[in-house]
């Protein structure tokens, strides 16, 4: 079995860094937010004033990365050095773990999208042979991602078993997006609640909370552009409900608000932690059921 990632793990509630926030983050207080996340493709070549602006708040702040392009269910060879690239850029900077999406971004030349893994056994099996690879040069395991998905091209498992079926066969750990799990189940017709419930605890190292887009009642676009709506809101209630409190990030990649908005969407993951941590009561399920019920 695998070490999991780091032994002094993040906690609490967390933000995106990304260069367009730098200069509203710059004099932030250490105490605004708990950790960070950076995709480290962003900055592993990076140096001179960009490094050291890096270091200015890796020195301040507990920090994760989440990668953008391992492609780690594309056709393509597995990129070996990028994940060595990586390896050494967790360990300059003292970054506690390293994540990536369950889907793929490159098949002959990079695609720019995270595209989905068709979810079959032979995906699984493919799947969990190249996370292997990844975790046998990081020395630990991989965090993946599931991801929001338009399409469900050569769909044999339902997306709740194969992200479990790549979890087992792979001794991987997960990082739970609760926003993709909403715009799927708009998305496809699937129940989030289920979804939420499927996902093995005990392997949920964080999860992800970011806005999306309503194209129209039945596709929504996971944009990270927008405040987070109330019923993701709501779904990350239900999963502390369901699996306990977990270190939370908010994503948040364009359209910038003033600082002291992002800041109110943290305080807002807080309180739901301090809530059931303490073992408060299910407002979600009380004050705000969904028009879509969670479908």
């Amino acid at each position: 079995m695998m070490p999991v990632a780091g032994n002094n793990w993040v906690s609490g509630a967390g933000l995106g860094l990304r260069r367009g926030l730098i200069p509203q983050l710059h004099d932030l207080d250490s105490h605004a937010v708990d950790f960070m996340e950076i995709a480290p493709e962003n900055w592993i070549h990076s140096g001179g004033r960009l490094n050291r602006q890096l270091r200015a708040f890796t020195e301040r702040f507990d920090f994760l990365a989440h990668g953008l392009s391992l492609s780690i269910g594309g056709p393509d060879p597995l990129d070996r050095e990028l994940v060595k690239s990586i390896k050494a850029f967790l360990q300059e900077h003292g970054i506690k773990g390293y994540s990536e999406h369950l889907s793929y971004c490159s098949a002959g030349g990079h695609l720019y999208d995270l595209m989905p893994i068709p979810m079959t056994e032979e995906a699984v099996r493919y799947v969990a042979e190249r996370i292997g690879q990844v975790q046998d040069i990081l020395g630990e395991r991989l965090i993946i991602e599931n991801v929001s998905t338009y399409a469900e091209p050569g769909k044999e498992m339902a997306e709740a078993d194969f992200v479990r079926a790549v979890i087992d066969a792979a001794d991987c750990d997960l990082l739970l997006d609760v926003n993709n799990v909403y715009v799927n189940a708009i998305n496809h017709g699937d129940n989030a609640r289920d979804f939420i419930c499927a996902m093995p605890s005990e392997r949920i190292r964080y999860l992800h909370i970011a806005g999306h887009f309503d194209e129209s009642e039945q596709l929504l676009i996971d944009t990270h552009g927008a405040a987070v709506k109330d019923d993701v809101w709501s779904l990350l209630e239900f999963a502390y409900q369901q699996h306990g409190v977990r270190p939370t990030l908010l994503e948040r990649d364009f359209n910038f608000p003033p600082l002291h908005e992002l800041l109110a969407e943290i305080d807002s993951i807080r309180r739901f932690q301090s809530q059931y941590a303490a073992g408060g009561t299910d407002y979600s399920l009380q004050h705000r059921e969904s028009r879509h019920a969670l479908v």
